[in-house]
């Protein structure tokens, strides 16, 4: 887990690189650690070639994406600083290259499930592997859409409609980076907002805004739908181009490539709105323009490298249009704990924590509600801020954010049982939903009640592996062994599996 790691301040900075111009072999050495942005992309597509999948071996492939978690929340910083003798056409090859990758994994991933079922292991595979590419996939679209260049930003936009997201164009451009940091902006979390209700709060007013944003820049903010300027509408094309794509997917490769697509572009957009959630947490604009200090940074290498700079947001936010390999550390900026990978991981798994030492950044740089009152005497000396009354003004935060909504009846009758038995009943729902599933998509090959014990054995692996791992990591402290020796479980007990079938 990414607590395991220290927090990435309190490393030492690196070296900033000279202003003299590049010679070849510099140029190559800087090039080729930017190549690292293909090593998700790649893991993913070797994934979708090789399927489909025996059930204990498409699990192996979350292991290089494990190993790349564990570097992001290490403490290897990068911090070196290019500047403009670097040149452009190197790096935009990069940028098209990932983007062709990307198309190309779409349609393995449509091929893979047009003979391969619903209820496999493989479609638990998009959720954790090719949602997670897919996710990466619009950082690729956001370098691109920032670019000057209609055809970069059609790339751009084209990647989107794969992940059914195409309004974010307008909507990022045109909305999140004039409004940034303010209340007007549904795309900065507010002080003490959960994940959660940060995610039920986005998504419906970014498309709201996007929409009204069009419909402003067409001469109506009310225009009505059927209005014949809605012909230009941007968020409208988008959305015909993107369920277009979606429904042919339907018509001509069936049901359970429709449902994979779905799936990644759901967990495409969930993971898109977890980095805008830490990106600006808190984080309130005291002047008319954007500055460093409305920006969350970030200075580790694993992601300024793989994820083709947004580590750097805050200059990204100062210059939108510098390409990535030549973004700027600012060191104003508040700082994460750790890489984006680790990040993600870090707020929707254990929100509570992110807020509590995101709280203590804020307060320990005066940022956000701690900031000091305009009114204040510049030459005072700035007391400090303790412990205590930062977790006091978080916990007022919270409870003025977070109030009790989205739990339907299902939740609220499950929260009143024990957690052991709630534990029991979801995973007997779980594994009777799936058997049904299996058995509808193979037309019934196995009787039920052998299905059922076999899916009971194949849940029974997982969750030994899984315990497995986390006793060896609690024990090392190593997250790559731990997966190491409970994925080698899994293949041993899979493959034996198999051979006594």
């Amino acid at each position: 887990m990414a607590s395991a790691a220290p927090p990435l301040e309190h490393q030492t900075a690196d070296e900033t690189a000279p202003d003299a111009v590049y010679g070849p072999k510099e140029l190559a050495g800087i090039w080729l650690r930017h190549l690292t942005a293909f090593f998700i992309p790649t893991v993913t597509l070797l994934f979708l070639v090789t399927g489909p999948h025996p059930w204990y071996l498409a699990a192996l492939f979350m292991f290089p994406l494990m190993c790349a978690h564990q570097i992001d929340c290490s403490a290897r910083r990068e911090r070196r600083v290019r500047r403009d003798a670097l040149p452009a056409w190197p790096f935009d090859l990069l940028v098209y290259a990932l983007a062709g990758l990307q198309f190309w994994i779409v349609a393995e991933m449509v091929l893979l499930f047009s003979v391969q079922g619903i209820f496999s292991i493989d479609m638990l595979m998009v959720f954790l592997i090719v949602g997670g590419c897919a996710g990466f996939s619009i950082i690729t679209a956001h370098e691109l859409i920032h670019r000057t260049n209609r055809a970069e930003q059609w790339l751009g936009r084209l990647l989107l409609a794969t992940v059914l997201y195409e309004h974010f164009y307008t909507e990022h451009l045109r909305g999140h980076h004039s409004r940034v940091g303010t209340r007007d902006d549904p795309a900065t979390a507010r002080f003490g907002e959960s994940f959660s209700a940060f995610w039920w709060r986005t998504v419906p007013a970014q498309f709201r805004s996007a929409w009204k944003l069009e419909a402003t820049r067409l001469g109506d903010a009310d225009m009505p739908l059927t209005d014949r300027r809605m012909l230009g509408n941007r968020v409208l094309h988008g959305l015909f181009l993107e369920w277009s794509a979606a429904l042919a997917v339907l018509a001509f490769f069936g049901l359970a490539a429709f449902a994979a697509y779905l799936l990644q572009a759901f967990v495409a957009v969930r993971l898109l709105e977890a980095v805008n959630y830490f990106e600006h947490w808190g984080l309130q604009r005291r002047t008319r323009g954007v500055q460093p200090v409305d920006s969350w940074d970030t200075h580790s290498w694993f992601t300024y490298y793989s994820l083709i700079g947004l580590s750097r947001h805050a200059d990204h936010h100062a210059w939108p249009a510098r390409p990535y390999q030549q973004l700027r550390v600012l060191d104003e900026a508040p700082l994460l704990p750790y890489g984006y990978i680790g990040m993600v991981d870090f707020v929707i798994g254990r929100n509570d924590e992110f807020q509590k030492l995101a709280s203590q950044e804020l307060a320990r740089r005066r940022l956000g509600p701690f900031a000091l009152e305009e009114s204040a005497d510049p030459a005072a000396p700035t007391a400090p801020i303790d412990a205590a009354e930062a977790r006091a003004r978080l916990a007022e935060a919270r409870a003025e954010s977070d109030r009790p909504t989205h739990r339907g009846l299902l939740r609220r009758s499950l929260g009143a049982l024990p957690p052991v038995a709630r534990r029991i009943l979801l995973a007997a729902g779980l594994l009777l939903a799936v058997t049904l599933g299996v058995q509808w998509e193979t037309g019934s090959e196995m009787p039920f009640a052998a299905r059922l014990l076999l899916n009971a054995w194949i849940a029974a692996v997982f969750a030994l592996s899984i315990a497995t791992l986390s006793r060896v990591q609690e024990h090392l402290g190593n997250e790559s062994v731990a997966w190491a020796l409970g994925l080698s479980l899994l293949l041993a007990l899979g493959t034996l599996t198999d051979l006594l079938l």
